[in-house]
């Protein structure tokens, strides 16, 4: 899941700001800084945070943007919440794919603490300035206190855990041969710096032996089984599924 090709990367600083992290990103990936974008893609930073271009698109993230589904009642129609309730007074959750974070900011919203685990470094570095700027908005930021992001190999980090787990989230990205129309123009960045998890079934085996309460794992609504695993039950919308897996059964692993 690393970047294709670190040259197709290039890094802009805007004038004024302090270049530190946007020099260790460059030195991390081996690519350059320069004053004007590249031909493909263009991590900005900028006053109002980073952002990601390229292919005549632009992303930033922004938890703000989520309020509308997690205020005012909205928060208990999503079938995330529905598939991730619990009665925990102060439960606990992994999100091993973190990726754009907003399914973590969701979960965060039904109450649970969570890890996010995100092995692309641009998009740890995304990811982390929107939860940055998230703690310190008047609503988000009761809610993006609950989240912490570790960048790395989700495969690596989970046997690491010691905590127990309430939930254990995963959301391998969408395969390619998906509609593009079921595709957001977010997601298509995103797909330029990260390939479709290849590793499906060491994810699945690696994230059961880490024994949550539940792990819910979403894909396209016409999608295969993670790992071909069956679930114990599933929620279905109107383009994905979250497909709920309890550790009261053996499902091929131990």
């Amino acid at each position: 899941m690393e970047l294709k090709n670190n040259q197709d990367l290039v890094i802009c600083i805007e004038d004024g700001l302090d270049t530190t992290a946007g020099e260790q990103l460059a030195e991390k990936l081996g690519v350059e800084i320069r004053k004007d974008k590249g031909e493909t893609l263009t991590l900005c930073y900028r006053k109002e945070g980073l952002f990601l271009e390229g292919f005549g698109l632009s992303y930033q993230g922004d938890f703000t943007r989520l309020l509308p589904r997690v205020t005012n009642g909205h928060l208990a129609h999503e079938m995330l919440y529905r598939i991730a309730k619990t009665k925990e007074q102060e439960p606990m959750a992994v999100d091993a794919t973190a990726g754009l974070g907003e399914d973590s900011f969701l979960l965060a919203a039904c109450g649970y603490t969570l890890t996010m685990f995100e092995q692309n470094p641009v998009i740890a570095a995304l990811l982390q300035d929107a939860l940055k700027r998230a703690k310190q908005h008047s609503v988000c930021g009761s809610i993006a206190e609950r989240m912490t992001l570790v960048e790395g190999n989700s495969i690596e980090l989970m046997p690491k855990l010691t905590t127990k787990l309430d939930l254990l989230y995963l959301d391998p990205m969408f395969p390619k041969r998906q509609k593009s129309g079921l595709i957001h123009k977010k997601l298509q960045l995103l797909q330029k710096l990260e390939q479709p998890c290849m590793e499906e079934e060491l994810l699945f085996q690696t994230a059961w032996q880490v024994y949550p309460k539940k792990l819910v794992v979403k894909r396209p609504l016409k999608g295969s089984l993670l790992a071909g695993e069956k679930p114990n039950h599933s929620i279905q919308g109107k383009a994905i599924r979250y497909d709920c897996f309890v550790p009261t059964r053996h499902v091929g692993y131990k």
